[in-house]
């Protein structure tokens, strides 16, 4: 039973099998057919499209030649014009060409006919130029002869006698006109310093080396000598002067060369003297007191020059040492006062001259600055004010003017001209200053019989109170070189048998006059 099951299943699988196999095959035939028939209808559809593309294919094939020809005949005919343009161009430029050339041809033509003329011109003047020479020679010949001159020697004749011509016209104008302006400035001259003096009128009153202190009675002398004599020895040496105690009666006299320091000690006495006590202590605080009081007087005289003469600006230690002038004698007249007056005249002088009055008024009472200061430190009072000056930053035209007020150096400017002229006029002035006459008269005796016993000197004469000399020499005897040696010899001989204050300047002249008449 199991066997036949097992049969029974084979034989339906089998019948499934041939089944199944028998329908794929069926299908297989079917589709087969069918996909003859799209085969055959594709081809004949893929037939119809490859014609239709054919078809279109040549239509756009002619289509797209036209457009080529008719391109091609745009392209021609587009060429064609541009090439005629160029044409025209190049045509146009050739004509151009060819009318430079025709210019350049007539150019070239002209010039060389104008060569050929130059030419024909330089021959002709050669042949003219040479003519000349030869009349020119024939001429000069001729006048040589006349004359009896070569040309060298009428020429040297002509010009000698034009230079000597020239030369004496010259000279009288320029005398002449020297001789005016001279008298113009002279003029000039005298009535702005006239003016100046009328405008600045001032005493004077001499100032001497010694103080005189009054005192109550004569039993005071015995106090201020004290016990062996050591109050006067200790006044004597904190201040530094000679006390003089003689039969004067009731009077001591101080005397000291430095102005300062008898001043501080002239206060000292009388303040002494006012309280009664002296011994050193005592002495020893009334010296330093004074001492401070001539400090404060010193520095209120400066600030009273300063603002008496309008001078501004200047530094506390130059006002301070403006103030020591006022103790400061030269030739017994007072410096202070002295410089301000030049102050005031080299103002007065700048104003009528149009100068800078300022600069004039500051350079006039800085002049003698340093006359505070030679006591103290060795040089000229010049040389010692301009080195203080400059230390305190003064501009260099009132360094030039003070430097120069004793003609020590040239004058730079004219403000330097002014306080020159106005320290002369200060000094000069009736009582300004004085000096033993007779000494004064054997001194400048004696200066003009030192330079006018040279040989060659024809005449010697002292000036501005000795401290110039001028010597006149002859033309014929000294010449210029020995004018050099002469002032030199003249100096150093003056320096070895006189004495003198200051300095001495020798001038020596050499004048040659010429006289013409006009007849």
């Amino acid at each position: 039973m199991p066997e036949f099951q097992a049969m029974h299943f084979v034989v339906i699988a089998v019948a499934v099998v041939v089944a199944a196999i028998v329908f794929f095959l069926l299908g297989v035939t079917y589709r087969k057919k069918v996909a003859e028939k799209e085969i055959s209808s594709a081809e004949e559809e893929a037939r119809r499209i490859i014609n239709e593309a054919i078809k279109s294919s040549e239509s756009k094939k002619r289509e797209a030649l036209l457009e080529a020809k008719e391109e091609i005949l745009h392209a021609r005919s587009e060429y064609e014009k541009e090439e005629k343009s160029r044409r025209a161009d190049l045509q146009k430029q050739e004509r151009r060409l060819q009318q430079k050339e025709e210019n350049l041809d007539r150019k070239t033509e002209n010039i060389e006919r104008k060569e050929e003329a130059l030419t024909q011109k330089h021959t002709a003047a050669d042949r003219t130029r040479e003519e000349i020479e030869q009349i020119k020679r024939a001429q000069t010949e001729m006048l040589e002869r006349i004359s009896g001159f070569t040309v060298d020697e009428a020429k040297n004749y002509l010009i000698s006698q034009v230079e000597s011509e020239v030369t004496h016209e010259t000279a009288l104008k320029i005398k002449e006109i020297e001789a005016r302006a001279k008298e113009e400035a002279d003029q000039r001259a005298k009535e702005i310093v006239t003016i100046a003096i009328q405008r600045c009128a001032a005493d004077h009153a001499s100032e001497l080396t010694v103080s005189v202190v009054p005192l109550p009675n004569d039993e005071m002398k015995g106090r201020i000598i004290g016990r062996e004599g050591r109050n006067i020895r200790t006044i004597e040496t904190l201040t530094g002067v000679d006390l003089i105690i003689d039969d004067t009666p009731e009077a001591i006299t101080v005397s000291c060369f430095e102005p300062v320091r008898r001043e501080i000690a002239r206060v000292a006495l009388e303040k002494l003297i006012a309280d009664g006590r002296i011994h050193p202590t005592h002495i020893e605080e009334m010296v330093e007191k004074a001492r401070r009081e001539v400090e404060a007087v010193i520095k209120s005289e400066g600030e009273r020059a300063a603002f008496e003469t309008g001078v501004r600006g200047l530094h506390p230690e130059v006002v301070k040492m403006l103030g020591r002038l006022h103790y400061r004698t030269s030739y017994g007249q007072n410096v202070l006062q002295h410089s301000i007056e030049v102050s005031h005249i080299a103002g007065l002088m700048a104003s009528e001259l149009g100068l800078d009055v300022h600069a004039a008024k500051r350079a006039g009472l800085l002049h003698d600055i340093g006359k505070a200061l030679d006591h103290e430190y060795e040089g000229t009072h010049v040389a010692l004010g301009v080195e203080f000056c400059r230390k305190f930053k003064e501009k260099e035209d009132i360094l030039n003017a003070i430097q120069a007020h004793h003609g020590d150096v040239e004058c730079k400017t004219l403000t330097a001209c002014l306080v020159q002229a106005a320290d002369a006029i200060s000094a000069a002035r009736p009582g300004a200053r004085r000096e033993n006459l007779e000494n004064y008269i054997k001194r400048l005796e004696k200066l003009e019989e030192i330079t006018g016993t040279y040989p060659g000197v024809e005449k010697s004469y002292a000036i501005q109170a000795g401290r110039e000399v001028r010597v006149m020499v002859r033309p014929e005897q000294i010449s210029e070189d020995k004018m050099v040696i002469l002032a030199r010899d003249l100096a150093k001989r003056i320096e070895n048998e006189l004495e003198y204050p200051g300095q001495i300047k020798v001038h020596v002249i050499r004048e040659t006059k010429v006289v013409e008449y006009a007849k």
